[in-house]
């Protein structure tokens, strides 16, 4: 059975504006790694628009970012949307019954599928499916935006923390209600 995780970059206030910081390289050839032992994903469809990005090859890119596009392109996807007809290449779209498609997804595979989107990660917490949080907290205010978690969430416990470059630290929580608690 696969582990359902939602990860993002964060400013200290709590929010998940892509354009307010950018990845340091040693973050970004940390999220190329991250990307290639992903199993799949499951976006939202706003943060999917964003990440079609990266289906179609740019002139200006450098190798790392073809790497990551190569990485992203191979990787299987579900997009949860009422309002999209269709998605790109390696993408399915989910129009209905996301709890039964999801729960289908993490019985057929085995190993990480990330999750990306705050709406999409709150509906999927409500249904008591995330099994990971992971928190790339920037050193950076931006003061408004798209918080990481949509509504207040049940309980969590830290299970890990790293710093991951030099001054991004990834905070990983999980469920309280997983382990009886504790």
């Amino acid at each position: 059975m696969a582990k359902l995780v939602y990860g993002l970059n964060q400013s200290l206030d709590g929010y998940v504006d892509h354009m307010a910081f950018t990845p340091h390289p040693s973050l970004f050839r940390h999220f190329i790694e991250q990307v290639r032992e992903q199993t799949a994903s499951v976006y939202g469809r706003r943060m999917y628009e964003v990440m079609r990005y990266w289906d179609e090859d740019s002139p200006d890119w450098g190798s790392e970012e073809r790497e990551y596009a190569a990485a992203w392109r191979s990787q299987p996807k579900w997009v949860v949307s009422r309002t999209l007809q269709s998605v790109g290449p390696n993408a399915t779209l989910v129009a209905d019954d996301l709890e039964a498609t999801v729960r289908r997804i993490k019985a057929d595979l085995t190993g990480e599928i990330e999750v990306a989107g705050p709406e999409l990660a709150q509906s999927l917490t409500d249904l008591g499916l995330i099994d990971e949080y992971r928190i790339y907290v920037h050193p950076v205010v931006v003061g408004g935006g798209k918080p990481f978690f949509a509504r207040p969430q049940p309980p969590l416990r830290l299970v890990a923390s790293e710093l991951i470059v030099e001054d991004v630290i990834r905070l990983t929580y999980a469920p309280k209600h997983r382990d009886g608690g504790r």
